[in-house]
């Protein structure tokens, strides 16, 4: 087996890897289920070579993305439910179908994408998705019954949380302007000390999510990605951090044997330093 620049070589790797006989003991006895949060997080890495501007990365990180799509086309191929052919379809015939100004006729290309096709185009596919999910003898409703049932759970809790209150939203159970989030963010802080005065767990653990949960709406508001700000603040605290650990290290100390008050004072300094 030699490396290839064509895709149909990776899918002859993994169906080597997954060989009953002949196979990687570790990758045959895997199934979606467990492959799934290595999938998961390879996407992360996608992301974090790009933050890092990391083209090199970026290339080896696409390709171990690019491995959970044919390990689970190969796991579905063997399971007699479709293979990377069927994946490779089904996304071109979205796309396609998404874009008629682009892949359209001349009337279409020519009158561009109109207000509302991308509202039927969806819901185009999900009567197709639920006629051909009846047909298998499936549940239609892959995603479960409710309004808000087909935002995945696998998403970054923050993430989800700003996709359910988009969907409210649309219908329209919203806040009409950021100011009342705010009381509400405090009403939520109100309700977490008097569960921390209790030493509820529970309901510590409860009240901290009804105030996470606000302060996402109020993000969404205030046209802030919570997830992305999050990721920002991430990133100055490490930055900071690294100054309090470098200016201890010029000083001939180190982080474990700093007392609170001197690292206290060096971040004070991070936080002017360019």
């Amino acid at each position: 087996m030699t490396p290839s620049k064509d895709i149909s070589r990776l899918i002859e790797i993994m169906a080597a890897l997954r060989a009953p006989k002949t196979g990687c003991p570790w990758d045959i006895e895997q199934d979606f289920s467990t492959i799934a949060p290595y999938t998961i997080e390879e996407a992360y890495e996608v992301a974090d070579a790009i933050a890092r501007g990391d083209l090199d990365d970026l290339r080896d990180e696409l390709g171990d993305l690019l491995l959970q799509v044919v390990y689970h086309a190969q796991m579905a191929e063997e399971a007699g439910e479709f293979a990377f052919p069927d994946v490779v379809q089904a996304i071109t015939t979205k796309m396609i179908r998404r874009h008629p100004h682009v892949f359209g006729d001349e009337k279409a290309r020519s009158a561009g994408m109109a207000k509302g096709m991308w509202e039927k185009i969806k819901a185009e596919e999900k009567a197709e998705k639920r006629s051909a999910r009846l047909a298998r003898g499936l549940d239609p409703e892959d995603n479960g019954k409710g309004f808000l049932d087909s935002v995945p759970v696998a998403l970054p809790a923050l993430t989800r949380a700003l996709k359910l209150q988009e969907k409210a939203a649309r219908v329209g159970f919203d806040w009409s302007e950021a100011a009342p989030i705010l009381d509400k963010i405090e009403e939520e802080i109100g309700e977490l000390r008097e569960a921390l005065a209790k030493g509820d767990t529970a309901s510590i653990k409860d009240e901290f999510g009804d105030m996470l949960f606000a302060v996402v709406n109020l993000g969404r508001h205030l046209k802030l990605d919570s997830e992305a700000a999050l990721s920002g603040t991430n990133e100055k605290f490490r930055s900071r951090f690294h100054y309090v650990e470098q200016a201890l290290e010029k000083a001939g100390n180190t982080l474990d044997k700093a007392d609170l008050a001197e690292m206290e004072a060096l971040w004070q300094e991070a936080k002017t330093a360019k």
